[in-house]
């Protein structure tokens, strides 16, 4: 890390040269209708974009069985790989950097969502607590079900899921993708012994745990190379009944893995990006309260010394919390998530320290193109004329 370094600083990761270290964290928005990216797509992600930027896509759906919201996008068909080539070119266009973050919800799905309204598939055939609930194509909200634990003979087809997601992601334009691995989805529910009650070689210890990840990273690392594929994961992350009984050793061992990956591969991944523990309290409502700070600094410091390479956090940042988090050597990058949606020009407002816009969380996963999705403002030009710093 460079001396001195704030979220304005510029960082290599890999062979991209950012010029800050303000990322679009991936949103499921529920925009894309039908599953193909469109027209709003572009726009969104191109108004959050500047030069020598960097941007994460939202969840995007790797095979037929992997979503649990209406209108997510794919990057399984060839119509979707042409559909995405769209919203890449209006991001680079713009001068940013763009990956594709790959996406399989597991257990939180429902048959409506599932080929010929078959159960989801999962590590395990516990269905989510009734804590939870699931937002269907009509609008309302349903029980997950149970779901149906993967064969110890299918995972190999599902790792094979991700390598294709991955390569055409690359077909698409992506400089490259990000291995959802967190958040109770997929392939948490193969790491959270919470979750995870399997006697193959896929459940009990932690290695057996942490193979099926490793398993997707091998696969598409060898389909579109390191320096290109990164990692999500949220070892204390309880969402979706997402637990652990020891975040901190799962965590760990993660990294120790990649770190070995790595070293026997010669090359690096380009990040490992992990969630703060606060998003438990404020992922789902405004009112949770965070976690114990001490806590928290103690599993996330302790995974950013353990991991040989760039680490990103995200989970409630402010533009504080950001610049602590690079000045005192904590993290590389810092991703955004809720603040961008309602800020377009986040890195901008952040640089001057100006006023944001407060989001409207009614809006988050509708299907209007525009409401609550591109029509959130932009700071005036007078405002940034009158702002030396405003130059990015």
């Amino acid at each position: 890390m460079a001396e001195n370094s704030t979220l304005f600083s510029p960082y290599n990761m890999g062979k991209f040269n950012l010029s800050h270290r303000v990322v679009l964290a991936p949103m499921t928005r529920c925009r894309a209708l039908k599953g193909i990216p469109n027209a709003a797509l572009a726009e969104y992600y191109a108004q959050r974009s500047t030069p020598g930027g960097f941007l994460i896509s939202e969840g995007t759906l790797i095979s037929p069985t992997a979503p649990g919201f209406p209108h997510v996008p794919g990057i399984y068909s060839d119509e979707q790989v042409e559909a995405w080539r769209d919203v890449v070119d209006a991001v680079h266009a713009k001068g940013s950097i763009i990956f594709c973050q790959l996406w399989h919800v597991g257990r939180a799905s429902h048959p409506v969502y599932q080929p010929g309204g078959a159960p989801p598939i999962s590590s395990t055939s516990k269905p989510l607590s009734a804590r939870w609930r699931i937002l269907l194509p009509d609008g309302s909200y349903g029980v997950y079900p149970e779901p149906r634990a993967l064969n110890t003979s299918e995972i190999p087809e599902i790792v094979q899921h991700y390598r294709q997601a991955a390569i055409n992601a690359i077909r698409a334009g992506f400089d490259g993708i990000e291995i959802h691995g967190a958040h109770g989805y997929l392939i948490d529910q193969f790491l959270k012994d919470g979750i995870n009650d399997r006697t193959d070689e896929y459940g009990g210890s932690l290695a057996n745990r942490c193979r099926f990840l490793l398993q997707v990273v091998e696969a598409v690392v060898s389909a579109i190379g390191a320096e290109r594929v990164a990692v999500r994961i949220s070892p204390a992350i309880d969402h979706l009944d997402a637990i652990d009984s020891d975040p901190l050793g799962l965590g760990l061992a993660v990294v120790e893995r990649l770190n070995s990956f790595q070293k026997k591969l010669g090359r690096k991944l380009i990040y490992l990006h992990v969630t703060q523990p606060r998003y438990t309290a404020y992922g789902q409502t405004e009112s949770g309260r965070p976690g114990s700070e001490e806590e928290e600094a103690h599993l996330m410091q302790n995974l950013r010394k353990a991991y040989e390479g760039t680490f990103m956090c995200s989970g409630g940042f402010t533009r504080k919390l950001g610049m602590e988090a690079v000045a005192e050597g904590h993290a590389d990058l810092v991703s955004y998530g809720r603040l961008f949606i309602s800020n377009p020009d986040l890195v901008l407002r952040l640089k001057l320290n100006a006023p944001l816009t407060r989001y409207n969380r009614k809006t988050f996963y509708t299907q209007d193109p525009v409401i609550g999705y591109t029509d959130y403002p932009f700071m005036t030009k007078e405002t940034e004329a009158k702002d030396p710093r405003a130059r990015l």
